[in-house]
């Protein structure tokens, strides 16, 4: 099976081009493959497929072979591989996820994709549909237990739930003791990614995240929407946020006119390769 390893800000997949290749198990070969010592090592394993409704279809598992509805990060990619491998000559491309139909614009530099700007989507506010188990019509500021102590959060997915956490030290922040104990929180039926942001002025967040099945990344691109709609709605910011992860930046602008959220980063290919078994 041939491969290509890709990356956008350190949030790393393994790509497969199903146009061309057949994958039997994906789920039980993104556990393997996605290991960093007996396999390729990512966070996951993305399939391009064909698809009846848009340019193509991503189909993306997390490390522990959970199939996973969305990935900003990994769909930048999926743009990338699409213009770079031939497989589409548009700078403009739509791309079919379980969270919906997404729409990718490119920055070519040099013949290549250098960056990707995505539309990804309407916020999903109410807490039913996120889900998270909370009252009232939007779960913003909301009070949560976790281990023993109170945080306050605000739920939104992006097509995956997500739970922001205003902290005062992210670079510091045990993330792997308190990452797990919010992904299996009671409170989220499907888990939830958490997002531990601090607000370092009107236009600038860091953030670091802990994503279901795959533990901390180096970068979330809807966990930085989420984020940046979550300080928007908190008033902590404007509606233009540069988001700083572990893996560098992103820019998020929520139009709220549109209410349509955008995302715009790099997306890079690392290597190709054969896989074996």
């Amino acid at each position: 099976m041939k491969f290509t390893k890709m990356q956008g800000l350190g949030n790393d997949y393994v790509y497969v081009n199903c146009f061309e290749e057949k994958i039997e198990d994906p789920s039980a070969l993104a556990v393997r493959i996605s290991d960093r010592h007996f396999g390729v090592g990512s966070d996951g394993l993305i399939l391009i497929n064909p698809s009846k409704v848009a340019d193509c279809e991503m189909e993306m598992y997390n490390a522990d072979g959970s199939c996973g509805e969305m990935c900003g990060n990994g769909i930048r990619c999926v743009g990338k591989y699409m213009y770079d491998y031939g497989l589409t000559d548009k700078e403009a491309i739509s791309v079919e996820t379980l969270a919906g139909i997404k729409y990718l614009q490119f920055f070519i530099e040099n013949g290549k994709v250098a960056k990707v700007k995505v539309d990804m989507g309407s916020p999903i506010l109410t807490p039913a549909e996120i889900p998270v188990v909370a009252e009232g019509e939007r779960a913003v500021d909301e009070p949560i237990v976790v281990d023993g102590t109170e945080y306050r959060m605000t739920c939104i997915s992006m097509g995956n739930p997500h739970a922001i956490v205003y902290v005062d030290d992210v670079k510091n922040l045990p993330i792997e003791k308190i990452g797990p104990s919010f992904e299996k929180h009671e409170r989220f039926p499907n888990r939830v990614n958490t997002e531990f942001v601090k607000v370092l002025d009107r236009n600038t967040v860091e953030m670091r995240v802990w994503e279901r099945g795959s533990g901390e990344t180096l970068a979330c691109g809807t966990g930085a929407c989420a984020t940046a709609v979550a300080c928007i709605l908190n008033g902590l910011t404007e509606e233009k946020v540069t988001v700083k992860l572990l893996g560098g930046d992103l820019e998020i602008e929520w139009d709220r006119e549109k209410n349509k959220v955008f995302m715009t980063g790099p997306a890079k290919v690392v290597f190709d390769g054969v896989w074996e078994e």
